[in-house]
């Protein structure tokens, strides 16, 4: 077995906004944008889109993940807030959150600056694609439950709170493979697959995907393969990631958005029925050992190897709960706390069926968190990280 945790593929430098529904009053009235107007889908093109969109998303407290058609509009609107810089995408975050409780990892990074150098931890090492220094920074609109931003003709409120993230991102949307990929795999315990989201080339998609494998052909045998979905901006490209990955992937892992994006209509996270009826349609589609859905009452795995899972699933819950709760910094104490906290009782409910009506099922409810400021950015990343950490864990136990 190797000894490593290898995590990729793209890094990002984030620009977190300070949510302020006062600035978003003010451009919106200054846009004029009425109630009507507002839309999930329509192309971002400039600030006032941007904003439209914001407002869509906080009308309805779904999160996602967006191409803007230019740097300068996120920029720009980054600069009407307090913002803090940080570091994200899917293996960075989930490698923060490892090094919280001792865990060092390899990151694979296709970008770098002085960013990435003075804020990623001594415990991470990397290998990176770049050939120079680059900064095209994702903006990270992370808003609260019950936030109001009144409009000309009306107002918004905010049923749940959630997060945002828009970027026009080339290295992530090259994505190059670092040559010396292969030699990281190869002292691989876990490797991790995230990033292809931003990919808008089919052609190069392909390339990419078919250098990726060659790496991983040096990977251990007994290495677990993690493949973390996202919100693509070409969703055909997820087809084209199955049928080139699964055979590699051991845990096919996505959120409660991705989810009712697979299965094309909104899902009921407190029906049991209708939870079970969105996970047998989903695991249809992605026959992978073990389908992870992961949202904010419940975490489930499905599969031929789900019941392995269960003791990664609670590590992954309860990092991802700390976070909400204590958001960037936390450590095994942290975790200790907040695993004594109850659990959702409609997440309780919703896993005891599921585990009753199939077979290859396993899962673990949400922990309550009362908070006054909770951290939804990174929660995903966050609970990879709490997933492959309780792997790690698990793989050291005595027999």
């Amino acid at each position: 077995m190797g000894s490593s945790l290898v995590l990729g593929l793209g890094g990002t430098v984030d620009f977190e906004v300070h949510w302020d529904p006062r600035v978003l009053e003010e451009l919106a009235r200054s846009y004029a944008i009425r109630v009507g107007e507002l839309s999930a889908t329509a192309p971002i093109t400039d600030e006032r889109s941007l904003v439209v969109t914001i407002l869509a998303f906080v009308a309805t407290g779904a999160g996602g993940e967006f191409f803007v058609e230019s740097s300068e509009t996120l920029e720009r609107f980054a600069s009407r807030f307090t913002t803090k810089v940080t570091l994200g995408g899917t293996g960075v975050r989930a490698g923060l959150a490892l090094d919280q409780v001792g865990v060092a990892t390899v990151q694979h990074l296709v970008s770098i600056d002085e960013n990435v150098r003075r804020l990623l931890p001594a415990s991470i090492t990397s290998v990176c694609s770049a050939t120079e220094d680059t900064l095209d920074p994702h903006l990270i609109v992370q808003y609260p439950a019950a936030t109001v931003v009144r409009l000309v003709d009306g107002e918004v409120v905010s049923p749940a709170p959630n997060r945002l993230i828009f970027a026009n991102d080339p290295p992530n949307r090259e994505m190059a493979i670092a040559a010396d990929l292969g030699d990281a795999l190869a002292d691989a315990r876990v490797f991790l697959v995230s990033g292809f989201n931003t990919m808008q080339d089919h052609d190069l998609l392909v390339r990419r995907l078919g250098e990726l494998t060659a790496a991983m052909v040096r990977l251990p045998e007994d290495a677990l393969v993690y493949y973390e979905d996202a919100g693509f901006y070409v969703r055909e490209f997820a087809e084209t990631i199955r049928a080139h990955l699964l055979p590699w992937i051991d845990v096919y892992g996505m959120n409660e958005d991705e989810l009712q994006e697979y299965v094309q209509r909104p899902v009921d996270l407190l029906d049991p029925d209708d939870v079970v009826a969105a996970l047998a349609e989903v695991r249809r589609l992605i026959p992978a050992p073990v389908v992870v859905v992961h949202t904010r009452y419940w975490a489930i795995g499905v599969g031929p190897s789900a019941a392995t899972t269960r003791t990664a699933l609670d590590s992954a819950v309860r990092m991802a709960a700390t976070r909400y709760r204590l958001g960037d910094v936390f450590d095994r104490a942290d975790l200790d706390v907040t695993g004594e906290l109850p659990r959702h009782p409609g997440g309780l409910a919703v896993v005891a069926a599921v585990e009753g009506a199939v077979p290859d099922a396993a899962g673990v409810a949400a922990h309550v968190i009362d908070t006054a400021s909770p951290t939804t950015i990174g929660l995903g990343d966050t609970f990879v990280g709490g997933f492959l950490a309780g792997v790690v864990s698990r793989s050291e136990a005595p027999a």
